[in-house]
């Protein structure tokens, strides 16, 4: 199976992806700027910003539930480490293990989101730091049953404020191009929701509408693909910035303290 058999493992290799890769790999650019020492990833997947962490780390620690791409990680990079783990717990690791952790849109995945984030703070070493992004809410498009929830600004900073002395809330910003982007795929997403005359989107358990999102979701980028005059193959991670105004982007980017 490939590891881009579902359209929420996003693909730097599906040109339709592009735009939302792009997004998704500009936090481990900013990130890059920040970690160092012993780094944790919950929630690596197939390693988007690995390689660009582990140049500035001593040792490199990747957490994912799927078990082919942890070990294909692991024989990529043999010096750092790379487990299968049952996130949110976190047993394998003794308290003030880690300098930096790295999680970036996972915590939308996880049912105990407090578990979550007392399990990272745990094992962070005093002064350690949490970088973590998730969507912000009031800019999705439509429900996604991949996610058990999603967060505005003051829900997931009062969330991390339990867990973290200081929390820093910014947000992934960008560009004219990001925001032509996101108009054109925020009206092909209306047309299609259209249809959905009953909001079954809302009323049906996530489980029976991932197959119909599945579908629809890579119909969606394909056409954009299309349509967008070639926009969605020129957008790139500098197109996008941190921003202080987090409630007004797509992504926050919450740093937290501990």
């Amino acid at each position: 199976m490939s590891k881009y058999a579902t359209t929420e493992i996003t693909s730097a290799e599906i040109p339709s992806d592009n735009p939302v890769h792009q997004r998704l790999y500009f936090p481990y650019v900013e990130a890059a700027k920040i970690v160092h020492g012993n780094v944790l990833e919950l929630g690596c997947g197939w390693g988007r910003g690995v390689e660009t962490l582990i140049e500035k780390c001593d040792h490199f620690t990747g957490l994912d539930k799927n078990e082919p791409l942890i070990n294909q990680l692991q024989a990529t990079y043999p010096k750092h480490t790379f487990q299968t783990a049952d996130l949110p717990y976190l047993t394998e690791f003794k308290d003030n293990t880690f300098d930096f952790i790295v999680t970036f849109q996972v915590i939308e995945h996880i049912q105990d989101d407090h578990k979550f984030l007392s399990e990272a703070a745990r094992v962070l070493k005093p002064g350690g730091k949490i970088l973590l992004t998730t969507v912000n809410r009031p800019y999705s498009l439509s429900r996604n049953p991949w996610h058990i929830r999603e967060y505005d600004t003051a829900e997931l900073r009062t969330l991390m404020q339990k867990y973290f002395s200081k929390v820093d809330t910014m947000g992934v910003g960008g560009n004219q191009k990001v925001w032509d982007y996101y108009e054109e795929n925020k009206q092909s997403v209306r047309r299609i929701m259209r249809f959905d005359i009953f909001d079954l989107q809302h009323r049906l358990p996530a489980w029976m509408l991932r197959v119909p999102y599945e579908i629809l979701n890579r119909f969606n980028r394909n056409k954009l693909m299309t349509e967008t005059g070639g926009l969605a193959a020129e957008i790139r991670w500098d197109d996008h910035f941190l921003s202080n105004e987090p409630e007004k982007c797509i992504d926050f980017f919450f740093i937290g303290t501990k």
